[in-house]
């Protein structure tokens, strides 16, 4: 039986907190005892530096990260666990990348228009304090993906525009150098993902600084517990599970029986004080044997740096012989062996039509010239079907077209006609060789 590769980053900037754990960690870690899964579970650094600029919380935080993922059970034997700056075939593929990706592409990427957004709205010059590293994010996060050709990566519904941006790279540089070399990647978005709520009721998040860290020492746990927010409902006062972020929060950790349990302790009136002992009671029988495990990672660094070196080398298996491969493909090559090798033709690559969804559940389409040049980018359509069909008409009747298929159209800057007109005649005559 074949195996599917899934991937999965986290970007060392900051403490793993419980709803890390139970959203995240927890599932994945399940999910990579799966025989037919060949997992990769990496630490985003290279990703840190894009927000985070103070290089000691970077260590700590890859420190703390790589613990927490091994104490709470992951298996270097059975996944590929490895830091991405051990991976140098990274960066390179991002270059690789860079030259076959449209900038049009990555201004529309959610991060850097939400920037821009904000500084159109203060009044400031659109690209101010926005570095090029937010900008590129959506190529090195495709580079983390192919370069393993990845098969499925898990990702929230806000990275899913990311994933269709990694498949828009992979299929550019196949289409322009003539060969498979990169498999499709999918998203795979998971629903049901726990959200927690933090201390003061709003998501659980380092941004609003209202985190419970995952392995903080057992007296910390219990400080942090009695501090949730509640309401001013007295003993004996029935209360409401709807919105209560400590029953939330129970709910993550408890079997159906336990939380049953105390849905009928909230309607029979619990006292705040006797609930927030329960959620400290159940936390800690759940997180306390992993945390000795924990403490002891902390303590010593070396062991988990062996680990992830390992994890590297485990990595570079499949990420060097591709690179050798993506290499030749572009060009890169040594120049003996070449001067041997016999001439061949190649066909000359041709613009490529690209539908796909967005993370608004509508479905787009482009055209792209070979050099990754957008010349088309349609609006939203409803159904797949109407997108397609949008197509079909523009290679069947070419310029023809264009005045019809306008309306559902968006303008785009510096694109004349006639460099569209001259795209679809080129993919009409090679359809009738």
């Amino acid at each position: 039986m074949s195996t599917t590769r899934f991937l999965t980053g986290i970007t060392p900037s900051g403490t793993p907190h419980l709803g890390n754990y139970a959203g995240m960690m927890r599932p994945a870690i399940e999910a990579s005892r799966n025989k037919n899964v060949e997992n990769f579970y990496f630490l985003a650094d290279y990703h840190a530096l894009i927000k985070c600029q103070d290089p000691e919380r970077v260590q700590r935080s890859t420190i703390e990260i790589a613990a927490s993922w091994l104490a709470a059970g992951l298996d270097p034997e059975h996944v590929t666990f490895y830091r991405q700056s051990d991976i140098p075939e990274i960066p390179e593929l991002t270059w690789f990348l860079t030259c076959v990706t449209g900038k049009g592409l990555l201004n529309r990427a959610h991060a850097y228009k939400a920037s821009v957004d904000k500084n159109n709205a203060a009044g400031t010059e659109p690209d101010d304090g926005v570095t090029a590293g937010l900008f590129m994010y959506p190529v090195l996060m495709g580079a983390d993906i192919l370069v393993f050709n990845a098969n499925k990566v898990p990702v929230g519904r806000d990275q899913v525009q990311h994933l269709e941006m990694a498949r828009d790279m992979a299929s550019s540089f196949n289409h322009i150098y003539g060969g498979e070399y990169f498999s499709l990647p999918e998203a795979v978005v998971e629903e049901s993902v726990a959200t927690l709520p933090g201390l003061d009721g709003r998501k659980m998040s380092k941004s609003y600084n209202n985190t419970i860290p995952l392995f903080a020492p057992r007296e910390q746990l219990k400080k942090l517990i009695n501090g949730i927010t509640t309401d001013s409902r007295a003993p004996g006062e029935p209360k409401e599970v709807e919105g209560s972020a400590l029953f939330q929060i129970y709910q993550a950790f408890a079997s159906a029986e336990e939380t049953e349990a105390l849905r009928q302790q909230y309607a029979a009136g619990i006292a705040w004080g006797d609930a927030k002992q329960a959620l400290f009671e159940r936390i800690d029988r759940e997180i306390a044997p992993m945390r000795e495990r924990y403490e002891y990672l902390m303590a010593h660094p070396a062991e988990l740096e062996e680990i992830l070196q390992a994890g590297g080398i485990k990595a570079r298996k499949l990420a060097t012989p591709l690179l050798q491969q993506l290499r030749s493909a572009v060009g890169i090559r040594n120049l003996a062996q070449t001067s041997k090798a016999k001439a061949k033709t190649t066909k000359a690559a041709l613009p490529q039509f690209k539908q796909y969804r967005e993370a608004d559940g509508q479905f787009y389409f482009k055209l792209v010239a070979a050099d990754g040049l957008l010349l088309l980018q349609s609006q939203g359509f409803t159904a797949p079907k109407e997108a397609g069909q949008s197509i079909a008409q523009l290679q069947r009747e070419g310029a023809a077209a264009l005045e019809a298929i306008k309306p559902r159209l968006q303008p785009l800057d510096g694109i004349r006609d006639e460099q569209v007109v001259q795209a679809l005649e080129q993919l009409r005559e090679a359809a009738e060789q």
